[in-house]
């Protein structure tokens, strides 16, 4: 384990980062939704025209952003107005993390029915109710330690969503401290699959359907390292039951998805593996959604937009045409073979994989 003293200084430095808060924010703020344990705030985007039961995806920003900061960066609400979805943006208070960071590491903050989690399963069971969502899709994504607890919430409430995004995230249950926090970061004691399994497994007493995942990671975060990426596919393939390595490999320019498919040949997991990105979302503004500040890394890929499509939400209801958007792009996706494929970017998938008895 690091010393504390080497945590300490992080904390620091992530705290001397203030976070941005747009002032023209479309988002309003949610009272009311019930007891909330966690002492969360809660922001929300409806759109002008909102069709007749409507999907919801939930979005939970990084350390020292702000659901506001968040959403300018990665175009959520926009995309929201323009298909016809709802989205829910839960907000860490500072008293309950000097960064602003969810508090994924914390038991108390990550169990079924408790704390934060807690929380932001009553936001939902909320705008359900008042906007007749249709409980067939509701979805959740985060960055960080938005996408740990992103990653908590599939984990404790897996008959809540469909599928989540997880975007430079943790696997569930693998830390309790602040000290095992930064070390799980660095990729230092991640548990086996086994434990990894187990402890999605037990996190709830669910026998149906599990949410599909789609894992986002850079291949040059420092932050968050490449192996915590291979541990959420070890975590999530068990109940999956998916094989041990990747259905298909494909290639988006020098990016690369990995898909696992279940015994239906159905998307059960995905991972994208983004060249060279570091700490942060893959963005791209001239898809029209998002534009680029702290975290929020203009790679020339919007991950909102793919993961909305993967969901089927951009594709659900017509585009209402704004003046700064262009048309949605093109899928860039395509079959890898050995000749194109992009081999420094394998290797560390590869290795990543590995690391985590994915592959042998």
């Amino acid at each position: 384990m690091r010393s504390l003293s080497d945590t300490l200084e992080r904390l620091a430095r992530l705290r001397a980062v203030k976070p941005a808060t747009p002032t023209d924010s479309i988002l309003k703020n949610l009272d009311h939704f019930g007891g909330n344990p966690g002492a969360l705030a809660a922001w929300l985007h409806v759109p002008k025209q909102l069709p007749t039961a409507p999907a919801l995806v939930v979005v939970l920003h990084g350390c020292t952003q702000t659901a506001a900061s968040y959403d300018a960066g990665s175009g959520w609400s926009a995309l929201a107005e323009d298909y016809g979805f709802v989205v829910l943006f839960p907000e860490q208070k500072r008293q309950n993390n000097a960064n602003l960071c969810f508090n994924w590491f914390d038991a108390a903050d990550t169990q079924r029915d408790r704390g934060e989690a807690m929380s932001i399963r009553q936001m939902i069971a909320n705008v359900v109710a008042e906007h007749g969502i249709d409980e067939r899709r509701i979805y959740v994504t985060g960055l960080s330690a938005g996408g740990a607890m992103a990653n908590a919430m599939l984990a404790c409430y897996p008959e809540v969503f469909a599928g989540g995004a997880i975007i430079a995230g943790l696997p569930y249950a693998t830390a309790s401290t602040v000290p095992e926090a930064f070390d799980r970061m660095r990729g230092h004691g991640l548990p086996g699959t086994g434990r990894l399994q187990e402890s999605l497994r037990t996190a709830s007493r669910h026998e149906g359907a599990w949410p599909t995942i789609s894992v986002w990671q850079g291949t040059g975060d420092n932050t968050v390292v490449p192996d915590n990426a291979a541990a959420l596919v070890a975590q999530w393939r068990g109940v999956h039951a998916v094989s041990e390595e990747p259905s298909q490999v494909e290639t988006m320019g020098r990016h690369l998805r990995s898909v696992w498919r279940d015994d239906r040949g159905l998307e059960a997991i995905e991972l994208y593996a983004i060249s060279g990105m570091r700490h942060g979302t893959p963005i791209d503004p001239s898809s029209g959604y998002g534009r680029a500040a702290p975290f929020m890394l203009d790679v020339g890929v919007s991950s909102t937009v793919q993961i909305a499509r993967s969901w089927g939400l951009a594709a659900s209801f017509e585009r209402r045409d704004r003046p700064h958007a262009s048309s949605p792009p093109e899928g860039t996706i395509k079959q890898s073979s050995s000749s194109n494929a992009d081999n420094s970017i394998q290797s560390i998938i590869e290795k990543a994989l590995r690391s985590a008895g994915l592959m042998k």
